[in-house]
């Protein structure tokens, strides 16, 4: 016995010294790097720094959401009936006809009490709503939600104590600024990315004429309602959006403006919806040839295509063929300006246009209706 306990010791020794001749080589590479002693204190080290700085602020206030929906099977696939075609793929039984369908998200929270900012997109027509905050996982409500700009507001049900974002102002954002995403792209937890602010302004996303912040951070599916960063640790945009002809980021990524964002979270908190603005007018293109046609120097402006009957623009007296060319003031390139001017106004308030008709400027006072 104690020969076997001497054997197993000498083999441990053995083995223990064939470790460290095999490790030995590697002493060279055990000495500190003179970059680390001369760089310590450089302005690179300080920026990485405050990308640590912003991760250890936000980890605990940018939340995982996870969604369930049941859907029909039958209107995804109407032959799931048809028993010849049940036979022809070989199944030998009816399949259910529903089935629960589940997505993944980002948002992020914006009151000490619960209240959560995300993409519209990300909760459309679910069934329920988990987030995931600091590994603690609870259900949430939606308190609203608004496809034109594609932002939602939920809430945090079961009360506790959170750790609200920092808004910055979208409106100063420039090309160029430092820029980080905190989000779950494909369920990875907290992923950080950082990049830069590629434009500003950017309204060729969809046909209501939101602007967007591009960038060049990496925002992948699961992104989408995330907070985009600023250098100073302010919530600049909401994550919305990819470009991309695979799925995959190709480095060229949309976010909300969080001012815009802002405007709609207020409203869904206190109507639960967004309330817009409305004239009720019909646009249509106005192309060089007809501008010049109707004495005007360019196509810039809003060429009314019909008029709503009993509208506010009706009862102003508006008329098919008119060009809006300003509104308070402001010049009108396109039909999408006009309709993120008017729908920003207040219920109620009047609005003064400078119309082009007969080749002769005129005045128009039109009362702001809510968009039915």
């Amino acid at each position: 016995m104690i020969k076997k306990f001497a054997a197993v010791i000498a083999s441990v020794l053995i083995a223990s010294s064939a470790l460290m001749a095999d490790t030995s080589f590697l002493s060279e590479t055990e000495k500190e790097s003179p970059l680390k002693k001369n760089s310590s204190n450089s302005i690179v080290h300080e920026l990485q720094n405050t990308y640590h700085d912003i991760y250890n602020e936000y980890r605990d206030s940018v939340v995982f959401i996870s969604t369930e929906k049941t859907v029909n099977v039958k209107a995804i696939n109407p032959f799931m009936d048809d028993p010849v075609f049940r036979e022809f793929f070989g199944m030998k039984k009816t399949p259910p006809k529903t089935r629960k369908a589940r997505g993944l998200g980002t948002g992020f929270i914006i009151s000490s009490d619960g209240y959560i900012c995300t993409n519209h997109h990300v909760v459309q027509n679910v069934d329920t709503v988990t987030v995931t905050v600091s590994s603690k996982t609870y259900d949430a409500a939606i308190i609203g939600s608004d496809a034109v700009t594609d932002i939602a507001l939920l809430k945090i049900k079961g009360g506790g104590t959170f750790k609200p974002v920092y808004f910055g102002n979208s409106d100063n954002v420039k090309v160029g600024d430092i820029v980080v995403a905190i989000g779950n792209p494909f369920g990875l937890d907290k992923t950080y990315t950082s990049g830069v602010v590629s434009a500003t302004g950017r309204n060729q996303l969809d046909p209501n004429g939101n602007v967007h912040i591009q960038t060049d951070t990496a925002i992948n599916q699961g992104n989408s309602g995330g907070p985009l960063i600023n250098i100073d640790g302010e919530v600049i945009g909401v994550n919305r959006a990819i470009y991309s002809r695979t799925g995959g980021n190709i480095g060229i990524g949309f976010a909300i403006p969080i001012n815009n964002a802002k405007d709609t979270i207020i409203q869904i908190k206190k109507y639960g919806k967004v309330k817009r603005g409305f004239i009720g007018i019909k646009i249509a293109p106005l192309t060089a040839d007809h501008a010049r046609q109707l004495g005007l120097k360019n196509n810039e402006g809003v060429l009314v295509g019909g008029v709503v009957n009993k509208s506010p623009a009706w009862k102003s007296g508006l008329k098919e063929g008119d060009v809006i060319l300003k509104v308070d003031n402001t010049s009108v390139k396109d039909g999408i300006q006009l309709v993120r001017i008017i729908s920003t106004k207040k219920i109620g308030s009047r609005v003064s246009l400078k119309v082009w008709r007969n080749k002769v400027l005129k005045d128009f006072n039109v009362y702001i209706q809510e968009r039915p």
